[in-house]
C-alpha cells in the first residue's frame, strides 16, 4: 500500500495521515487494554525487539511513513533504529519524532510501582537529546516535550526555551505533546512562545478522540498559527475498540458498532477515521501492538467519514476531568 504524504504544518517535514506511536512496543508494560495479550509471555528484550521488527513491517508495508517514539518508552528509539538500519529505509524515506521529559524507570518489569519519571528541566533535555541523537543519528526530525503541562512550569522556564529554540535554529523541529483536562490551555500558552521573532514550537502531539475531543478548537488554533498537528490516543488506550469488556462502556460503544457496521468497518477503525477527518489534524497515530491491530486500524483510511457518523457520535464525550481520571487508573499490564 501506499499513503500520499503531506506538510506537518509549516515544520517542512513530510507525514502520511496515519503514522504509528510505539509506546506499547518499546517496553515490557503499558497501559493499554490487552497489551499483555499483544506481547505473549516472553518478554525479554530480544523477543521484544523482534515483535517491534515484526508491526514496523506491517505499517511499513500498510504506507506508514511518520514513527513516533520517546526516551521513556523502554527501547523504543533502539528497535526503531535498529529496524530502519535492517529494512535500508533512508533518512529522507519516513519522518522520526521522540520526545523528551520523561525517564523510563521501570527496570523492564510489568510489575514495577513507578514506570517513568517526569523532569522537565534544562538538565533533562541536555541529557536525553544526547540519547536520542545518539541512538537515532540524523534521523531524528521532530523532538518533542513529552507531557508539557501548565504546572511543570516548563513553558515558563526561560533555560529550557533557549535551548529549544537553539536546537530549532539548528535545524531539529520542536514540539510539544500535551496531556489532562487542560491540554487547550497549555498548547495556547505554547502559542505565545517565541525566541527570535519565531514560534519555538513548530508541531503538537495532543490526545483527541471521540470520548475526549475538548482540545480541537486550540488545536485548530495551532494549525492556522502553523504548526503541525500529531493526534495521539484516538483509540482512548484500547477503550474504543472491541476490547473493551468495561459494562461502564457498554452505552458508548453500541453506536460506535452500529456505525461501523453501516461503514462496513471495524470499530477501531472507525475511530481512527474520527480523528483522520478533523481538518486540522497532520497525522493521526495507532498505537497498535500487534500486526493483526495494525492492519484492522489501517483499515480507518479506507472510511468514508461523513456527516450522519458525526452526528451520531457527537454525543459520546465525557468530562474531560472525569476522562483523565479514568484513563489514570487504567492498569499497566
Amino acid at each position: 500500500m501506499t499513503m500520499e504524504t503531506r506538510p506537518l504544518g509549516g515544520t517542512g517535514l513530510r507525514v502520511t495521515p496515519l503514522g504509528l506511536g510505539l509506546a506499547a512496543l518499546g517496553r515490557p508494560g503499558y497501559m493499554t487494554l490487552g497489551h499483555a495479550d499483544d506481547l505473549g509471555s516472553d518478554r525479554s528484550v530480544d523477543a521484544m525487539r523482534e515483535h517491534a521488527h515484526a508491526v514496523l513491517d506491517a505499517a511499513w508495508e500498510a504506507g506508514v511513513r511518520y514513527f513516533d517514539a520517546a526516551r521513556s518508552y523502554g527501547r523504543a528509539e533502539e528497535f526503531l533504529a535498529s529496524w530502519l538500519e535492517a529494512r535500508g529505509v533512508g533518512p529522507g524515506e519516513a519522518t522520526v519524532g521522540s520526545k523528551w521529559g520523561y525517564a523510563y524507570t521501570a527496570g523492564w518489569r510489568v510489575d514495577a510501582e513507578v514506570h517513568e519519571v517526569k523532569e522537565h528541566s534544562l538538565a533533562r533535555l541536555r541529557q536525553q537529546h544526547g540519547e536520542s541523537r545518539a541512538v537515532l543519528g540524523a534521523r531524528l526530525q521532530l523532538y518533542q516535550i513529552h507531557s508539557a503541562s501548565l504546572d511543570t512550569g516548563v513553558l515558563e522556564n526561560a533555560g529550557v526555551l533557549d535551548e529549544l529554540a537553539r536546537l530549532r535554529d539548528a535545524g531539529l523541529c520542536i514540539g510539544l505533546s500535551t496531556t489532562g483536562p487542560r491540554q487547550a490551555d497549555t498548547l495556547r500558552r505554547a502559542l505565545e512562545v517565541r525566541r527570535g521573532g519565531a514560534l519555538v514550537f513548530g508541531a503538537v502531539q495532543a490526545t483527541w478522540n471521540l470520548l475526549e475531543p475538548s482540545a480541537a478548537g486550540a488545536l485548530r488554533e495551532a494549525r492556522e498559527a502553523g504548526m503541525g498537528v500529531i493526534v495521539k490516543e484516538a483509540l482512548s488506550n484500547g477503550r474504543l475498540t472491541d476490547r473493551n469488556r468495561d459494562p461502564g462502556d457498554t452505552a458508548k460503544l453500541a453506536p460506535i458498532r452500529a456505525e461501523a457496521e453501516r461503514l462496513e468497518t471495524t470499530t477501531d477503525a472507525l475511530a481512527l477515521a474520527a480523528a483522520l477527518a478533523r481538518p486540522w489534524a497532520d497525522v493521526v497515530l495507532s498505537g497498535a501492538a500487534a500486526v493483526e491491530h495494525l492492519r484492522s486500524n489501517a483499515r480507518a483510511l479506507d472510511v468514508t467519514w461523513d456527516e450522519e457518523a458525526e452526528g451520531r457520535l457527537a454525543g459520546l464525550a465525557e468530562e474531560p476531568e472525569a476522562y483523565w481520571e479514568r484513563r489514570g487508573r487504567l492498569p499497566w499490564t
